[in-house]
């Protein structure tokens, strides 16, 4: 930057000014900087710039699985948001690794970034390397909270759960439940949004009978838990739910290979269901009936959120009075249900 003041021949100040704002400056001043940078091919080093100031204008983001398409939409709104508020997202994968996810933080930490969004992995706490983020700055967690006091956008699972078993169970045989491995708290959630819907419906809870695991490959998990079942006695009811979408395609893959109709209505050997509308659900075959996450108000809230915390924005929203926001889910109705 010293450099390129001595190059444009102006005060370091000014052009300091200049790259936190252009507006800032006179016009013919702007003029001056521009022509000096296309002829220069200066560009500052953002990551220097916010480790000098006391604030950054940079925002992290940590998520589990950068190639899953949920998280990816979640990511690029978070960008969105950010960006139009004058803020650079700087996104890492945990690779749903405690491990991964203790290095993502200290990288954050590093870059002195102002806040962060996170979608935690692990089960039962924070972890110290989370639990000392957020003494350090703003965060507020996505897809799951890591623990009851932590700031959290998501979706409602007691009541989408309410949505899917009423449906299921009066549309057809009352649905079993097949379970996530315990990567975080939606296992243990949604397993007990099932049980209090079903409860509610005066049905007796029925959860299929699966091994402890602690793996991010659903689809694997499902598809190899299912195949093992189906080899055997079979499921305990022609009804299924699933924890999440991506366990339902494994489990639809090794029904379909096991010569299993899946479907609603006569004619049909098993229905499955998911949960939270993944982008791809629409394309199994049969297609798959589930309850929507609107990852898009999830992601535009978790930032409002954010900013609201870091005094950048107040926002009409009378939700972002609160650090829990838990959002109502869809039932999308295709014909695997």
């Amino acid at each position: 930057m010293e450099e390129f003041s001595r190059f444009v021949g102006l005060s370091r100040p000014t052009v300091s000014k200049f790259f936190h704002d252009p507006a800032s400056v006179r016009k013919t001043t702007r003029a001056k900087i521009e022509q000096a940078l296309a002829k220069s091919g200066f560009k500052p080093n953002l990551f220097a710039v916010n480790l000098n100031r006391r604030r950054s204008n940079i925002l992290g983001v940590i998520i589990p699985n950068a190639l899953d398409p949920f998280f990816m939409a979640l990511a690029r709104q978070i960008e969105r948001v950010a960006a139009d508020a004058g803020f650079l997202s700087f996104i890492l994968s945990s690779d749903g690794r405690i491990e991964k996810q203790e290095e993502a933080i200290a990288t954050l930490s590093s870059l002195n970034v102002a806040g962060a969004i996170v979608a935690p992995t692990g089960h039962g706490g924070s972890g110290k390397a989370l639990e000392k983020l957020r003494r350090a700055i703003p965060v507020v967690h996505v897809d799951a909270p890591p623990d009851p006091d932590a700031a959290f956008v998501g979706t409602d699972n007691r009541k989408s759960f309410g949505l899917i078993v009423d449906y299921l169970c009066r549309s057809g045989e009352a649905p079993a439940f097949f379970g996530m491995p315990r990567v975080n708290v939606n296992a243990d959630d949604r397993r007990d949004a099932y049980i209090e819907a079903m409860t509610a419906q005066g049905r007796t809870p029925v959860l299929v009978d699966l091994p402890a695991q602690t793996t991010w490959d659903f689809e694997q998990f499902g598809f190899d838990q299912a195949t093992e079942i189906l080899s055997r006695q079979g499921f305990p009811s022609r009804t299924l739910v699933c924890a999440n979408d991506r366990i339902a395609f494994g489990v639809v893959s090794a029904a379909w290979r096991h010569g299993l109709k899946i479907g609603h209505g006569p004619g049909f050997d098993l229905r499955i269901a998911g949960h939270d509308d993944h982008p791809l659900s629409r394309y199994t075959c049969p297609p798959l009936t589930t309850v929507a996450q609107d990852y898009g108000q999830i992601g535009s809230l978790a930032i409002a959120l954010l900013l609201k915390k870091l005094g950048e924005a107040d926002g009409d929203d009378i939700r972002l009075s609160r650090d829990r926001i838990l959002l109502d889910g869809a039932l999308m109705l295709r014909q695997s249900a």
